[in-house]
């Protein structure tokens, strides 16, 4: 398991054994993060060295962040000889994580030097990274590599002059070929049904129309309070309606009172199994009063395991991200929502979260009585 650390001569004997016993391939981890990449890649090549039978098997690698190496050392590994290389998008994973996918893949791409593709196709790679995000509700942090809001961003003079006369100056990928458009496509008001299809046939979403129906009636609801509409916003819409874990609860309402000299008071309205509910919730802030309502109201006090709320564009008038994660009979669901108003964004999520967890309680128990 913790290969980096074993024995040498003991591991060269064990993967020869493997091999011989018919592996075809044999995975060399570091479980703890502790190697750095001159130490690993000496490894790997001892390995082709000393183990008679290596060629009949794939040599994989499977490096942990610990010391924000894993991506280097998974690089080095491969530059010595392995094949396959075990990684995560946006490097999720235990402790500090693993290699990230988007790194060793862009890595590879942009450095010929290696000699070697991965057949992915990396125009997905920033869609992909933005549906594990809604997904976990883990967000990726603004300078994170390949991935990141800043990754393409040029705010230095002189880097804005380079890039103007000559992009590869200061750019070493495209924007482009990790999925990112140059421009944004900036959505209004009097944007039309078929507009909106379009784009998101554009953005890569193929909606039902009963989904596309859904999505266009927010957008016109957003188009309302907000002047420019960006792909992001767009984007926002789509997760809202697709992630939607059954409709128990429906958000009909909100009305908070808050301030410096107020009691955080929270009045909301929704639908429970389609009749309508209205209570009062207090807390030590709107957002505790909110929720504190919505479990009047659901009759539930579920462990809230976090929460979060990040912008989707800048501007003061940008969206509210709000992400809230719930846990109940040893099962947990994330719940999202997306508002101008992040207390609506953050009710919105708390709803989402119960519906999420309702919808596994039934198939709990569909799978217990089948």
């Amino acid at each position: 398991m913790d290969a980096t650390r074993s024995d040498r001569d003991y591991l060269c004997e064990m993967v020869e054994a493997v091999i011989a016993a018919g592996a075809t391939t044999v995975n060399i981890p570091d479980t703890v993060g502790y190697t750095i990449p001159e130490e690993f890649g000496e490894l790997i090549a001892t390995l082709h060295t000393r183990v008679k039978n290596i060629r009949q098997a794939v040599i994989s690698v499977h490096c942990h962040n610990d010391l924000g190496l894993a991506t280097a050392n998974a690089l080095t590994a491969v530059k010595h000889g392995a094949r396959q290389v075990e990684c995560t998008i946006n490097g999720i994973g235990e402790r500090a994580g693993n290699s990230a996918m988007e790194e060793v893949v862009m890595a590879l791409k942009t450095r010929k030097t290696f000699g070697l593709e991965t057949g992915i196709k990396t125009e997905y790679i920033h869609q992909t990274s933005r549906l594990l995000t809604q997904i976990t509700g883990i967000p990726v942090q603004p300078n994170k590599a390949i991935v990141g809001a800043n990754a393409f961003a040029h705010e230095s003079g002189i880097h804005q002059d380079g890039l103007i006369k000559e992009k590869t100056t200061y750019e070493i990928m495209t924007p482009q070929s990790v999925g990112i458009s140059e421009t944004h496509f900036v959505l209004g008001k009097h944007s039309g049904r078929h507009a909106i299809a379009e784009r998101l046939q554009e953005m890569g979403y193929n909606l039902r129309e009963e989904e596309l129906g859904r999505v266009f009636f927010h957008f016109k609801e957003l188009a309302d309070v907000k002047k420019e509409i960006f792909d992001e916003d767009l984007e926002a819409i789509v997760y809202e309606e697709i992630s939607r874990g059954g409709e128990k609860y429906r958000f009909l309402y909100l009305n908070v009172v808050s301030g410096s000299v107020a009691v955080p008071t929270a009045t909301m309205q929704m639908e429970v199994d389609g009749q309508m509910v209205q209570e009062a919730g207090f807390g030590v802030g709107p957002v505790d009063a909110i929720f504190a309502a919505i479990r009047k109201i659901t009759k539930t006090n579920h462990p809230l395991l976090k929460y979060a709320v990040n912008a989707v564009t800048g501007g003061t008038d940008a969206q509210g991200e709000a992400t809230v994660q719930l846990k109940f009979n040893g099962r947990s669901a994330v719940g999202r929502g997306a508002h101008p108003d992040v207390l609506v964004a953050s009710a919105k999520a708390y709803i989402n979260a119960l519906n999420r967890l309702e919808w596994l309680s039934k198939d709990i128990r569909k799978v217990t009585t089948t």
